[in-house]
């Protein structure tokens, strides 16, 4: 089967998980700090600050900017969970807004009408692995003084207008899961050039603490391991090489599918890159066949397809409480009914593609 992820380690990553436990020095050390140092350098910011996950990351840099009760933050409506709920666990409201067709970023148009007194960030996805609209947004949020966060868990090492993910706005997060182009298991970094944002963060993850004992707000238990860092510093070395294997499969699959008929490939904007945390099609009405029949087809030919995402997030129960109903959003909606990633992972071979190739051509027209 050729998988839709797989995690790629190294000798080097073995190497450096063995010498963490041998220092005995295991959570939030020299390793942790080793990180958030590389990592800074890397996205081209001050600082960085690491956590135990991407979700912790997105809650971490919400604080930070001051999200709260009643506060609003307005976000696209076609994302993983995580993007919303650290809103809603702050006590504010996500604001959805619709999302592009052709790059599944948030309509950044479609904005300026969701704003109100209340909103206290924009906090855009880059998803997929490709950076939304930037200069639109940057420039509707100075109009309006509104803070931009940027929800950048699928996109390391993208560029927009040759400015990484997460020197783009005031603070920028990623995740390291598993399944992520670099990843530790488990982990998050959110980036940022203001140094008032990581003294509240690095407090937020260690149950709000000052110092030594001294606790002055709500914090959680945030923090990141040396064997997770360990891992993630070796990763982080293989970033750009990694990438360009995803880049590169993903040439080679859309040269294969451009004549199929019945989905829509993946386009690339200008003046970005686009990382390809996902390579994802669309299943068009004319197919002739239901989308969990296809995908069933292709895992049947031992491609292991599968869905990112089955619904816009207004379309599910905890969301709708928020005043959500179906139709809200509905170019989110189509995405949700006819999405399809593939494999283009950096383990998946030349040979792979062409087999990812027909047995698309296979499981639509025979």
């Amino acid at each position: 089967m050729i998988t839709i992820a797989a995690p790629n380690l190294g000798k080097e990553e073995i190497d450096a998980v063995n010498a963490v436990l041998e220092s005995g020095m295991l959570a939030q050390g020299p390793q942790v700090a080793k990180l958030e140092e590389d990592f800074a350098a890397y996205c081209g910011t001050k600082f960085a600050v690491a956590f135990n996950s991407g979700t912790a990351a997105i809650h971490a840099a919400l604080y930070a900017a001051g999200v709260g009760d009643g506060d609003e933050v307005i976000t696209t409506s076609f994302s993983f969970m995580a993007t919303i709920n650290p809103i809603l666990m702050l006590g504010a409201k996500p604001v959805l807004v619709d999302i592009k067709a052709d790059d599944y970023n948030i309509d950044i148009a479609k904005i300026a009408t969701a704003i109100t007194p209340k909103t206290k960030a924009i906090m855009p996805v880059h998803l997929y692995g490709q950076p939304c609209d930037w200069a639109e947004l940057q420039q509707l949020a100075d109009k309006h003084k509104i803070m931009l966060i940027e929800d950048a868990c699928q996109a390391i090492g993208a560029t927009y207008d040759g400015k990484m993910t997460g020197a783009l706005g005031a603070m920028g997060c990623f995740s390291l899961y598993a399944t992520k182009n670099i990843m530790s298991g488990e982990g998050g970094v959110t980036t940022t050039d203001d140094e008032e944002s990581v003294r509240l963060m690095k407090q937020f993850r260690q149950h709000g603490m000052s110092a030594q004992y001294e606790y002055v707000d709500l914090g959680y238990n945030y923090r990141m391991t040396d064997l997770h860092a360990a891992i993630a510093i070796e990763q982080l070395k293989k970033t750009d090489t990694f990438n360009a294997t995803r880049v590169k499969n993903a040439e080679q699959l859309t040269n294969l599918l451009m004549e199929v008929k019945d989905i829509v490939l993946p386009t690339i904007s200008p003046d970005r890159t686009h990382v390809f945390h996902q390579y994802t099609i669309r299943l068009t009405d004319e197919a002739g066949i239901s989308r969990a029949d296809f995908v069933a087809g292709l895992k049947e030919k031992g491609v292991g397809a599968n869905i990112y995402y089955p619904k816009a997030l207004h379309q599910y129960s905890h969301v709708q409480k928020l005043g959500y109903q179906d139709g809200d959003f509905p170019v989110a909606e189509q995405a949700g009914r006819e999405v399809v990633s593939l494999p283009i992972h950096p383990k998946v071979t030349e040979e792979d593609i062409a087999t990812i190739a027909e047995a698309i051509k296979t499981t639509l027209h025979g």
